[in-house]
């Protein structure tokens, strides 16, 4: 049987449990207020520290994540604890791309975390967006000093351009198919870029050209070896050139010829050469005291071969080729006072004396002139006597 004293003593111990008890688990019993990614809420909650509010919560967090205060600081009644996630940004600013972790949790946010405060900036997306956990990519297109030169003018812009055809495309310059580009339309814009444009276009135009006829030599055995005679005169032809121009900034940098019409043919001259051997002089017949039949008087001559018949003739003839020069020679191909060729010369025996007639003089040029008169008399001469 219990006694009195043992009764008062169980009660007293029981009711300085039952004290201790509630006394911890009020201290265990807070309320709090917990901002994740900036939205609040107010929570009762029985714990000790921090991570144990967290944990109560459900919310995980990582080592890039932010939590104020740290995760192992006590928990106490009133406390405000903030939480961040980080997320991954990428972001391609006039081509470069970098990756960054923030815990900013707009697009504004986190550019001013990057030091790009510029107003003029072009996005990709807005600045008001919101980034999730899943983080975001963008592209930032910053205003750069450009100067751009069209046809030889140069002018410069402030534009926001990522790229050299979308800096033209802003400016509103026109890019002929033709056209040139320096850089590449395609070259990424960066500050101080120069672009230059060249207008390019062609144009056709129709050309006269000349055609020289050819030509052509033939042997004739109707004229002695030597002699030559144009048998057919050559006529120059003509045709029409179709040039392609290419025009750069309005001037002309190169023509190629695209097509060719003939007009008019040419005609080939032929040129006879002479291929016939002559005859062998006839000597002169002799007379002898006894000899009753009498020959011709011989032509007057002067010694050494000399043949000097019709010398006046050849005299009025001179006058009339040369003026009487024996020894002229005016580079057209003929040469001394009766203006022999050198074929025509040389045809007639005239190397004997020289092997041009203006090295010979006026006895042996009339020599070879009497010989060349008896087979074709004066045809051969534009003067006749």
């Amino acid at each position: 049987m219990i006694s009195r004293k043992t009764a008062v003593l169980s009660a007293a111990g029981a009711a300085l449990v039952f004290t201790s008890g509630g006394a911890l688990a009020a201290s265990l019993d807070k309320s709090v207020n917990l901002s994740v990614d900036g939205a609040s809420s107010s929570h009762h909650v029985f714990a000790r520290t921090v991570g144990d509010l967290l944990s109560a919560q459900g919310i995980a967090v990582s080592g890039a994540d932010v939590v104020v205060p740290d995760p192992s600081a006590p928990l106490h009644d009133g406390d405000t604890v903030t939480v961040k996630y980080a997320r991954t940004v990428t972001v391609t600013i006039d081509g470069k791309t970098r990756t960054i972790t923030t815990t900013e949790t707009n697009v504004d946010g986190a550019l001013l975390a990057l030091g790009l405060h510029g107003g003029d900036d072009r996005l990709s997306v807005s600045r008001s967006q919101t980034i999730g956990r899943q983080g975001l990519s963008l592209t930032v297109t910053t205003p750069k000093d450009i100067t751009v030169v069209v046809a030889g003018k140069p002018a410069k812009h402030t534009i926001t351009a990522a790229t050299v055809s979308e800096a033209l495309a802003q400016l509103r310059v026109q890019v002929g198919p033709a056209d040139k580009v320096a850089p590449a339309p395609a070259a990424a814009l960066a500050d101080g870029t120069t672009i230059v444009v060249q207008h390019v276009t062609t144009k056709d135009a129709a050309v006269a050209q000349a055609i020289p006829f050819t030509t052509v030599r033939k042997q004739s055995a109707d004229l002695y070896a030597g002699e030559t005679k144009v048998a057919t005169p050559g006529a120059t032809g003509s045709r029409t050139v179709t040039v392609r121009q290419t025009v750069v900034d309005g001037k002309v940098v190169s023509s190629t010829a695209v097509a060719a019409t003939v007009t008019r043919p040419a005609v080939n001259q032929v040129v006879l050469v002479g291929t016939r051997q002559r005859p062998a002089p006839t000597p002169a017949p002799v007379r002898t005291s006894s000899s009753r039949t009498t020959s011709p008087a011989p032509a007057p001559t002067n010694g050494g071969g000399l043949n000097l018949a019709r010398a006046s003739m050849w005299d009025r003839v001179a006058s009339c080729e040369s003026g009487n020069n024996w020894h002229i020679n005016t580079g057209n191909g003929y040469y001394g006072g009766l203006q022999f060729s050198v074929s025509t010369w040389l045809g007639y025996g005239g190397g004997q004396f020289a092997p041009r007639a203006d090295l010979a003089t006026r006895e042996q040029q009339i020599t070879v002139a009497n010989r060349a008169y008896a087979d074709n008399g004066l045809s051969q001469w534009s003067c006749k006597a």
